[in-house]
């Protein structure tokens, strides 16, 4: 590609609008001798007149009133290309955005978060899409616009804000043997048989390793994928469960209570992730501080 100083372009544009130095350079911002500079330099570089002397006036050669219309075109789509997005107008919005969240997520947050984009930018729609993992290609790629959920080991590359802090609590079925006036104590809750929830199929976690630290430890009699068959197994049978409180919502089930745990584990960070292309894109920064704003209320 040849070397092009796109100032030259709009210079030409200039030049051939106002068929005049002194006009061009009013019209650019310049001195009529750099403007007269400029015509020199677009001569040499097309390699024809472009405007000559006519009397008092300056005329188009036959190339320049050929090439006129295409190059205020081109200086337009110059000139938008390299200015500031335009101001976003949410009433006018059409566009959809992939958000990639766990079940828990969706059921306890989807409805409200649709409310309250529609009321604001109602040709905005989100499509909530699976989390089977935390890979980040999908962000990378762009075929998914927001990530929520807990804060691993993302690529530095990401960039992320806290939504909210979470912690486990047990969950067992109303009128089981483990509840009473006094809060849960570490043996019986040892004692008893469990049930947790691992993508990875684990049987044990946090809670199996501060149980170790008190020389205790459990039987995980079942191991389901999710938290919501966690609560379901739960309302059925003796099992223990063990869930985030914020997955039960402002009340549990009624068929099912729920209790601190009577040893500590890591608080859950729950965050919202993107990738930085996406930093400076208006309507994603709205849909950003929508969010957020929504977990601080």
């Amino acid at each position: 590609m040849i070397d092009v100083d796109l100032n030259l372009l709009r210079a030409l544009d200039a030049l051939l609008r106002e068929r005049s130095v002194t006009g061009a350079a009013r019209r650019v911002g310049l001195s009529t001798s750099a403007m007269s500079r400029t015509l020199s330099r677009l001569r040499s570089t097309i390699g024809d007149p472009l405007l000559v002397p006519a009397g008092r006036d300056m005329v188009a050669t036959p190339h320049a009133e050929a090439i006129a219309d295409e190059v205020h075109r081109l200086a337009a789509a110059v000139s938008e290309v390299l200015s500031p997005p335009p101001a976003l107008d949410l009433g006018r919005v059409q566009r959809d955005v992939a958000i990639r969240a766990n079940d828990a997520f969706v059921l306890l947050h989807a409805a409200r978060l649709s409310a309250a984009i529609s009321a604001t930018a109602p040709g905005l729609r989100l499509r909530f899409v699976p989390k089977p993992d935390k890979n980040i290609q999908a962000l990378r790629d762009a075929d998914v616009d927001l990530d929520i959920g807990v804060v691993g080991g993302e690529a530095a590359e990401l960039r992320g804000r806290i939504l909210f802090r979470d912690r486990f609590v047990g969950a067992v079925r109303r009128g089981h043997a483990l509840l009473g006036p006094d809060p849960v104590a570490v043996g019986d809750y040892a004692a008893c048989e469990h049930v947790v929830a691992s993508r990875h199929a684990r049987f044990t976690g946090p809670v199996d390793e501060a149980l170790a630290l008190l020389g205790l430890t459990r039987m995980v009699r079942l191991v389901v994928p999710t938290y919501q068959a966690v609560l379901a197994v739960v309302a059925a049978s003796d099992l223990v469960g063990l869930v985030p409180r914020s997955f039960c919502g402002p009340a549990p089930d009624d068929r099912i209570a729920l209790f601190d745990l009577p040893v500590a584990t890591p608080s859950i960070a729950v965050a919202l992730t993107w990738h930085p292309r996406m930093d400076a894109d208006p309507l994603h920064q709205w849909l950003r501080a929508t969010i957020f704003r929504l977990f601080r209320a």
